[in-house]
């Protein structure tokens, strides 16, 4: 993920980049964060390549965050914005340039995880990721990454997308909790499966892309077909 902060105030840029870390570390996301002090630098950068979040101070100066929100918009209809300002008196401009969210200055640790947790829901997996010990030290591995995990002999097998295994020692439940994420799906007592590697559900097993099969049990097959199919339907949406 690429997140800019836009703010003419240095000293308000770290202040937010720090506030950001914490979110990051927090809910496990992977991202790279820029600082640009006008608009126009931003918006030169954007054109480059696109940003996935944007905090967009609205005074800076002789220039209006509103302003270069229009000009984002000319060429980027996705990315997420959210307003930096003391006060809310441009709300129907932010409605205007689909603005996601206000951040009030001098906004909390409370608000900005607030705000977090509702950002990471828009999200694709492909942003967060999970720490496992394994043998050599920790291992980061993307969500995206991990076809499907079981539990053999108090290690979780770790099956990932590159054809490689990572094994680490910890009970299932700690495991499955760590992947917090809607595109997981628990199939039976030791086994969880990305349903973002899942091409079909034939009832009794999930297909993965690269045609391996990861059977479910009995008792959640109705389960998996209902969870599969939500996961399309949010996908395409």
């Amino acid at each position: 993920m690429r997140i800019a902060i836009v703010d003419d105030i240095a000293s308000e840029r770290q202040t937010l980049r720090d506030g950001l870390d914490g979110q990051l570390s927090r809910l496990s996301l992977d991202a790279l964060v820029w600082g640009f002090g006008s608009g126009a630098e931003f918006l030169a950068a954007a054109e480059k390549e696109r940003f996935d979040l944007v905090f967009l101070d609205i005074y800076m100066g002789d220039e209006n965050g509103v302003d270069t929100a229009e000009a984002l918009r000319r060429f980027d209809r996705d990315c997420l914005l959210v307003f930096t300002t003391t006060s809310t008196d441009h709300a129907l401009d932010g409605f205007r340039v689909r603005a996601f969210h206000y951040l009030v200055k001098p906004w909390t640790d409370g608000n900005l995880a607030a705000l977090f947790d509702e950002i990471v829901r828009r999200l694709p997996a492909d942003d967060r990721y999970i720490e496992v010990n394994a043998t050599g030290g920790a291992v980061r591995l993307r969500y995206r990454e991990i076809l499907y995990a079981e539990h053999h002999q108090h290690r979780i097998h770790i099956y990932r997308a590159d054809g490689q295994e990572t094994v680490t020692r910890q009970t299932f439940r700690e495991f499955s909790a760590s992947l917090g994420d809607g595109c997981f799906f628990r199939c039976s007592r030791g086994v969880i499966v990305n349903l973002g590697h899942v091409a079909d559900f034939n009832g009794m097993d999930f297909v993965l892309k690269d045609g391996k099969r990861v059977p479910v049990s009995r008792d959640l097959a109705k389960a998996a077909r209902m969870a599969f199919g939500d996961f399309l339907f949010g996908k395409g949406n």
